[in-house]
């Protein structure tokens, strides 16, 4: 018991203990009886406090919300805390503090006063983060003091909730794309030489089909009876690969090339996604994520591989036909074999090619031209990104010219 209650003694209940302890020590060696007094009360009152503290038994109920639980970095989310208890006696006032990770920001302090019995308290405050990553926000720490400040006791209240920071978002401009629709049967998109876009949506009368579904004016000049589909089952289908591998990349923490490559993949899932396109990542080991929030939830949590080259296993009927938009660091000669299937398999294929010379100590880079040089003798559209360039503006150049090798039929 006394051990518990020294170890709850503030700074200023152990200087009263130690004021009191020299008061007693010098009351012996002068003879003072007043001043034996002095030291034991001295003594008593941080001993006393501690005594009181640890009666006092507190275990609040808390409910914690994160709105919202998805945000990109740069942004800001609300921790609502609720914080009940069903005691039947009235408590004293209590000082509350949630627990954060440093990049979410300082540990936010509540005091709550006034509580009576069976009492329920909602408190909120705001936390923002620069970078991405998966949070975890919690638990809540109750300290409990006595009047004088002389003795504190802490208790956690069990229970987390996870915040997930996805990357920054950069917004793009629109580029013309070929590519990336699939779908079977009727609803193949046709390409006619002539005509008005209601030919697309119709097809040649079929014996059982709706007459009410005819197409009198398309079958007027076409000559034969055409319906109109009613149904277009096809999307438009993108990949966006992230080469996540540790050689490839230059620099350290948020200024790497690594990161800048995280930003760019967001920001064309993103596009893409409001675009129409399903999307899909995929990493140097493989398919990551279906699907533009899962996308970006992995991007949230992505991390380097030791991994020595690309893993295709995700081409190939996944991207066969669909867009597949890359984002790469440096290239070696082992790349060019699966950039060239990936090519091969895709509508087509785009890449941002990071010159990631420029991100390291030596800053050796030819350039972000030579950079792209690679991707574009294999066919693919390229454009090279410094860390001083724009994307929208490498963006935009994806859309103006062709690869070298031409796009694939």
């Amino acid at each position: 018991m006394l051990r518990s209650a020294l170890s709850s003694l503030t700074l200023r209940g152990r200087a009263f203990v130690a004021a009191g302890v020299t008061a007693i020590a010098c009351a012996v060696v002068f003879g003072q009886e007043s001043l034996t007094r002095v030291g034991v009360l001295v003594v008593a009152l941080p001993l006393v406090a501690a005594l009181v503290v640890s009666r006092r038994r507190h275990d609040p109920t808390v409910s914690r919300t994160v709105w919202p639980r998805l945000l990109r970095a740069g942004e800001s989310a609300r921790i609502d805390l609720a914080i009940s208890s069903d005691r039947r006696r009235a408590d004293g006032p209590l000082l509350v503090e949630d627990t954060l990770p440093y990049a979410l920001g300082s540990r936010p302090r509540f005091v709550l006063q006034g509580l009576g019995q069976q009492w329920e308290r909602t408190v909120h405050y705001p936390v923002r983060s620069d970078i991405r990553g998966r949070f975890e926000v919690g638990p809540l720490t109750v300290r409990i003091t006595d009047p004088f400040g002389l003795v504190e006791r802490r208790r956690q209240i069990g229970g987390t909730a996870e915040l997930v920071v996805t990357p920054r978002v950069l917004p793009l401009p629109a580029i013309p794309l070929s590519g990336g629709w699939q779908g079977a049967g009727e609803h193949r998109p046709q390409a006619f030489a002539s005509g008005s876009a209601e030919d697309v949506s119709v097809r040649e009368y079929r014996r059982g089909d709706d007459l009410r579904r005819v197409h009198w004016r398309s079958s007027a000049r076409i000559g034969d009876l055409m319906v109109r589909r009613e149904e277009q089952p096809w999307e438009a289908h993108a990949t966006v690969l992230i080469d996540n591998r540790q050689y490839a990349h230059r620099g350290q923490g948020p200024a790497s090339s690594f990161e800048s490559a995280v930003v760019a993949a967001a920001s064309v899932v993103v596009h893409l996604e409001k675009h129409g396109y399903a999307v899909q990542l995929a990493t140097a080991t493989g398919a990551a994520a279906d699907g533009s929030e899962q996308a970006l939830r992995a991007l949230a949590v992505l991390d380097l591989t030791a991994a020595p080259t690309l893993d295709t296993g995700w081409s190939g009927d996944q991207a066969r036909g669909g867009v597949v938009v890359a984002v790469l660091g440096a290239h070696v000669a082992g790349d060019t074999k699966a950039l060239r299937r990936i090519r091969h398999d895709a509508g087509a294929a785009l890449a941002v090619a990071l010159d990631v010379e420029q991100w390291s100590a030596a800053r050796t880079s030819n350039g972000p031209a030579a950079a792209a040089a690679p991707l574009l003798a294999i066919g693919w559209r390229a454009a090279g990104v410094g860390p001083r360039d724009r994307l929208d503006a490498a963006w935009r150049d994806l859309g103006r010219a062709p690869s070298r090798g031409g796009m694939r039929p």
